[in-house]
């Protein structure tokens, strides 16, 4: 269909107004990309946008989306739904999935929960996005990677932190140049006002709102050692040991 600039088809098409951070994440090309944001910083709404930007202008593209949850999924295809009214087409499922809306163009966007067992099957994707990674299962997160192989599609990881473990961290501080690293701060955000901010501050531990407002990867609780401090002892040229 026509070729639009992303963010002219998101705010004229899909009536979505969007600030100049989230105009910089849709218009975000990379090909694995990580977004570590604040709550309530509209990452889900504004991936949904991009999704249905792709799926209305390429033909024949298959784009994954997973969540924690089923009903997590389910939310992120309602706002697809909305999005593809806006267009004036019908939304309907594409036959095999009961989270999913294909196009007339035979483009599919597919919701899936975090069950490894639920993504067999999937091939030729175009892109994977995982919201709240973080809070997503590392298995099901190694099954959607090979999906991309034929394509060379793109893989994109979205959530707010949940401490110094895991596969989502583990690419923000160790992933290297493959990775592009977006972060966001509720305090950067126009949206969120500086009350609302204080109040949330006054309402739980220092730990937790620097972790949900402030992107920061705290320490997991009850650990013995410092996380990073034992991926320095490693020595990843050794890559057999003789006894």
């Amino acid at each position: 269909m026509e070729a639009q600039d992303v963010v002219e088809f998101v705010r004229g098409r899909l009536g979505l107004d969007v600030d100049e951070q989230q105009a910089g994440l849709l218009r975000e090309s990379g090909r694995r990309v990580l977004v570590n944001c604040a709550r309530q910083w509209g990452k889900s709404t504004v991936t949904a946008a991009k999704v249905v930007h792709r799926a209305w202008t390429e033909r024949e593209v298959t784009i994954l989306v997973v969540s924690p949850s089923a009903r997590q999924s389910g939310e992120f295809i309602r706002k697809v739904k909305e999005f593809v009214r806006k267009l004036g087409a019908a939304p309907r499922g594409d036959g095999d999935n009961r989270l999913s809306v294909r196009l007339k163009n035979g483009s599919r966007i597919v919701g899936l929960p975090s069950v490894e067992a639920t993504v067999r099957g999937f091939s030729a994707v175009s892109l994977v996005v995982v919201d709240e990674a973080a809070r997503v299962r590392e298995e099901m997160f190694l099954a959607v990677r090979p999906m991309l192989a034929v394509t060379n599609g793109e893989l994109w990881l979205l959530s707010t932190p949940a401490g110094q473990s895991g596969y989502f961290w583990e690419a923000w501080r160790f992933g290297g140049e493959e990775w592009k690293r977006v972060e966001v701060r509720a305090d950067e955000c126009g949206r969120i006002s500086r009350e609302f901010l204080e109040n949330e501050r006054a309402g739980m531990t220092e730990k937790k709102f620097r972790q949900e407002y402030l992107c920061e990867f705290n320490e997991v609780d009850g650990g013995i050692f410092d996380p990073e401090a034992v991926r320095d002892m490693v020595d990843e040229s050794v890559t057999e040991l003789v006894i």
